[in-house]
């Protein structure tokens, strides 16, 4: 790795919920709030964003775990930021544990636990392709 990822790196962006956002659009509900999918499709997002750099060239981090409480509705057209801390990096530096929280403009909307591993991309593709073609 190019630095070593270190507990306490920070991340943050920002969306503005959108129609297509709505879990009555997403198929997780049926109201026309900001849905529990998406927000934690954004805190991946940002967690994802916060170590990219800092891997060699062909990583990346993959999702295994997402540990999240939706706390409150956030209605289309509002804006959403997402801001994540790495808590704790495994001993061979490849598995990483964030703290990840969403606001909205008036509070927390959501909070929780998400886990990433850090794999050779290209590998990681080939094998999941090779699986695919074995189904």
């Amino acid at each position: 790795m190019k630095t070593a990822l270190q507990v306490g790196l920070k991340g943050q962006s920002e969306i503005t919920v959108s129609k297509e956002l709505l879990a009555s659009e997403v198929g997780s509900g049926l109201v026309s709030v900001y849905s529990t999918a998406m927000m934690i499709g954004g805190m991946e997002g940002a967690a994802v964003a916060s170590v990219q750099d800092l891997l060699e060239e062909g990583q990346t981090t993959v999702g295994t775990r997402v540990n999240v409480s939706h706390l409150a509705a956030t209605p289309c057209g509002m804006k959403v930021r997402f801001v994540t801390e790495l808590t704790a990096v495994s001993p061979n530096g490849k598995g990483l544990t964030f703290s990840v929280a969403a606001y909205d403009e008036v509070g927390l909307i959501g909070e929780g636990v998400h886990e990433r591993v850090v794999v050779n991309k290209k590998k990681f593709e080939d094998k999941t392709r090779d699986k695919g073609q074995r189904a």
